[in-house]
């Protein structure tokens, strides 16, 4: 994890590779998980939905699926399903109980993939007009964050994740995460969050996480949450409409409440403010992790160390190299995200038999792509194109081994029969912009074919490489040349970056402005003779 007040990032790296990467900054203005008083600006009796302001710009969606309509009755497996992508990565208020809602399908004008999971239909719901009326104000949680021209998705069915538990103050079952086998331990979770729950109280989810923990812990967390709902009512009834009322949980608290267990060998994190947070939340609910909690002390930034700056600068590329000499094609659209497989130089071992060497090639890159998708938070729809397969035995395989390692992304995910084509149509959760959207903007030099890092990126990318050079011991002053958009944004939006960063690094900083330069682009030079030592220290 690597965090200072202008950004947060965290890394998960699984089998000395990176895995996911998560990041917010300031500006972001995330709100997925928080829940707000809002005013229903319009009812859509035609589409079941209401628009809502909930004053962050965009007016938010609402399904009548997503309305307080009471328990349907949801068969267990629905009820213990697991949101993961949005649970695990922001934190999201969705989180293990996602499943337990009512109403069902892909969205529903929402985007695809923005439902949660339901049971119900639209067409077994009561009409939406019967419920809220123009101009009335409803408490709404955020579900899923405005993406492009569309607003973000919301319910009224609220939910509140702790580290063991979600609670659901509208629902009336006790669940399971799926995730958690085993029938015994299963039934004896049920039981223990059965216990604690008063009845008419709502209802509960015990979360992944939550598979070891005691009956004291599960009631005291609890406690807590019944009481943070308790005090969100009581601040609503004292705000006027649209206006904020809980924020969830900031990226890295999230992570740590939601994806933090003795499954993790290490979590490493180079400020010494979230480390010492870090350090009290863990104390206060599994110290036994305490031991796995590392402050990084090192000159070279933690990330340089592991290699996942380096890693983060791949995920954007839009080729990728498999080990067999083969290769992916990654093509992200407006409607959808293509997926070309191509077999490159590899032609196997043996010329007379093509279909093996293709079956090959295409089992390699199924298991990249599942790595891939989770890499670079793809969402929505997935047309993936391997390479021609003959035999429906091998089509099985490939779409076997897919499946498999798609087993190991929190998002939900799937994937579709292979088509006679080769072609595999898969969705994937989409509860937010994807890294490679926010860090960058359409590039107006190239008329929108191409996109740029924007200034605010490139600020924290000059930081970063000031850093590197201030490990090497090599530099002692350094000219920064940027573009004229990159120089304001230092001067408007942080005045005080360079005489932090040259006190930090004790190295004498001046910014130059260049018009000829690109907006991503910027030159580090040396000492007087202004020698350019860029590619010496750049990622």
């Amino acid at each position: 994890m690597s965090s200072n007040p202008q950004e947060s990032w965290v890394a998960l790296r699984e089998d000395k590779r990176l895995a996911e990467v998560m990041f917010d900054r300031p500006d972001q203005n995330r709100v997925l998980g928080d829940i707000f008083l809002g005013r229903v600006d319009a009812v859509l009796p035609g589409i079941q939905a209401a628009f809502v302001d909930i004053g962050t710009g965009k007016a938010g969606f609402l399904h009548v699926s997503d309305l307080n309509l009471g328990d349907d009755g949801d068969d267990e497996d629905e009820a213990n399903g697991s949101s993961g992508n949005s649970d695990a990565q922001d934190g999201n208020a969705g989180s293990d109980a996602s499943a337990t809602r009512k109403g069902g399908g892909r969205g529903r004008g929402g985007g695809r993939g923005g439902g949660r999971g339901r049971g119900r239909r639209s067409s077994q719901l009561p009409p939406i007009q019967d419920h809220i009326k123009k101009g009335q104000t409803i408490l709404v949680q955020v579900t899923k964050e405005a993406i492009s021209t569309k607003g973000p998705r919301l319910t009224a069915d609220i939910s509140l994740p702790g580290r063991f538990l979600v609670y659901m103050p509208f629902a009336s079952r006790v669940g399971v995460s799926r995730k958690i086998e085993g029938r015994n331990q299963r039934a004896k979770l049920r039981k223990m969050a059965q216990k604690i729950l008063p009845k008419n109280s709502g209802g509960l989810i015990v979360r992944t996480v939550g598979e070891e923990v005691t009956a004291e812990k599960l009631e005291r967390e609890f406690k807590r949450l019944h009481e943070r709902w308790q005090k969100i009512k009581g601040d609503a009834e004292a705000l006027k409409a649209p206006a904020p009322v809980h924020r969830e949980a900031t990226l890295i608290s999230g992570v740590i409440r939601d994806l933090f267990s003795d499954k993790f060998e290490a979590l490493r994190v180079d400020s010494k403010q979230a480390y010492d947070e870090i350090v009290d939340y863990v104390k206060s609910v599994d110290p036994d992790l305490l031991d796995r909690v590392h402050l990084h002390r090192g000159e070279s930034p933690l990330f340089d160390e592991f290699g996942v700056e380096e890693e983060i600068q791949k995920a954007f590329r839009r080729n990728v190299p498999l080990k067999s000499g083969g290769s992916l094609v990654i093509e992200p659209t407006e409607a959808l995200v293509s997926i070309d497989v191509n077999t490159g130089r590899f032609t196997g071992k043996g010329k007379k038999d093509p279909e093996q060497t293709i079956l090959k090639n295409n089992l390699e890159a199924a298991r990249e792509i599942a790595k891939q998708l989770r890499l670079r938070d793809v969402g929505g729809i997935i047309v993936v194109d391997f390479i021609d397969m003959e035999a429906q035995e091998s089509r099985d395989k490939v779409l076997r081994e897919l499946r498999s390692h798609l087993g190991r992304d929190r998002a939900r995910t799937k994937a579709f029969e292979v088509s006679n084509l080769g072609l595999v149509e898969m969705t994937r959760q989409r509860v937010r912009p994807s890294v490679f959207n926010s860090l960058t903007s359409i590039c107006q030099s190239c008329g929108g074919i191409g996109r740029v890092y924007t200034p605010a990126s490139v600020v924290r990318q000059i930081e970063r490489t000031i850093k590197r050079a201030a490990a090497s011991r090599d530099e002692k002053s350094l000219v920064v040349r940027v573009h004229p958009e990159v120089a304001l944004r230092v001067i408007e939006e942080e005045p005080g970056f360079l005489k932090r960063l040259g006190n930090r690094t004790q190295l004498q900083l001046h910014l130059r402005d260049d018009p000829l330069m690109r907006l991503d682009e910027f030159r580090l030079l040396s000492g007087p003779a202004e020698t350019d030592v860029t590619e010496k220290y750049a990622a």
